[in-house]
């Protein structure tokens, strides 16, 4: 399935965009197919492991389309590789606006999936767009200070202050930024160093993808709360929470999925096992498909 490049305004960037289009018309209505709008968590772009997400919900019957955050991959932006939240939440906006607009799309049927980091951004867009027909938050990242204090428990001290360091720096700095891996070996300065994520991550990336990010994410994560807007939410939402999830606080993630009346899916591994290549994706991506089917049919 080969998906065709687009893009869209956010603001004042451009954002760059792919569109996979329905392998099926299972789901279709006399107004079209649903529309998943899909981008990715801390640092990813569209070409790191969302494409076999995708393809899979394409198959299915839906539009998908899968987007770079500003700043990053192919998406313009001049302060490149900064998690502006803000930002990233207004790309979301822009996409499903385009979306909505898609040939054969449903405008009235658009559904958001977000992961890790976005898996938190999904809620705050959905608790402010009334007409999202469903949600899809996959090991969500959803109150940072929790993160804080479950990265405190996995990480050396030295690492950590290490890292907040940088943070400062950066943010003290602001015409020149400081940056760091985005994810590194144990004990090295990075936003992800836990043994093992550094193999996981890099063979999910792709050709647009840097291991690189501006330090001040350590900081701006402090007060990254979306939870609290998680019972604003009113369609149907689905969490699935990877119960030894060592980078996104899993029991965060519960709250916020009994505040949001979520469905909820309990996969035992961490934070990257349930992306392809790993045991978990097959039952994740099928849990989805599953879910969105029953509620986007009933509509």
């Amino acid at each position: 399935m080969h998906p065709r490049s687009l893009t869209f305004p956010s603001e004042s960037e451009t954002v760059h965009a792919w569109h996979f289009t329905p392998g099926s018309d299972v789901l279709d209505s006399t107004d079209g197919a649903p529309v998943v709008v899909m981008a990715h968590g801390l640092g990813g772009t569209k070409d790191s492991g969302l494409v076999p997400f995708a393809e899979r919900l394409a198959a299915a019957g839906m539009h998908v389309l899968a987007f770079d955050y500003r700043g990053f991959g192919e998406s313009g932006g001049s302060d490149r590789q900064r998690v502006d939240v803000a930002g990233q939440i207004a790309d979301y906006r822009a996409a499903v606006a385009t979306a909505r607009r898609l040939d054969g799309a449903d405008a009235r049927r658009a559904v958001l999936w977000g992961v890790s980091l976005s898996g938190g951004h999904v809620l705050s867009v959905a608790a402010q767009d009334r007409d999202i027909a469903a949600v899809v938050s996959v090991t969500p990242l959803v109150d940072g200070p929790a993160a804080g204090v479950l990265a405190a428990r996995h990480h050396a001290p030295s690492a950590l202050a290490r890292s907040t360091a940088a943070g400062l720096r950066s943010r003290v700095a602001r015409r020149s930024s400081t940056t760091i891996p985005i994810v590194g070996p144990p004990g090295t300065v990075a936003a992800l160093s836990l043994d093992g994520y550094h193999e996981d991550y890099l063979s999910l990336a792709g050709p647009t993808w840097r291991n690189e990010i501006d330090a001040d994410i350590v900081l701006s994560l402090g007060t990254y709360r979306p939870a609290r807007h998680a019972s604003s939410v009113a369609c149907p939402v689905l969490v699935q929470i990877a119960d030894f999830d060592r980078g996104a606080p899993p029991h965060a993630a519960a709250r916020a999925a009994f505040r949001a009346r979520a469905e909820v899916r309990h996969y035992p591994c961490d934070h990257f096992d349930v992306w392809p290549g790993k045991d978990w994706f097959d039952p994740a991506v099928e849990h989805q498909i599953h879910f969105l089917t029953r509620h986007l049919a009933a509509q």
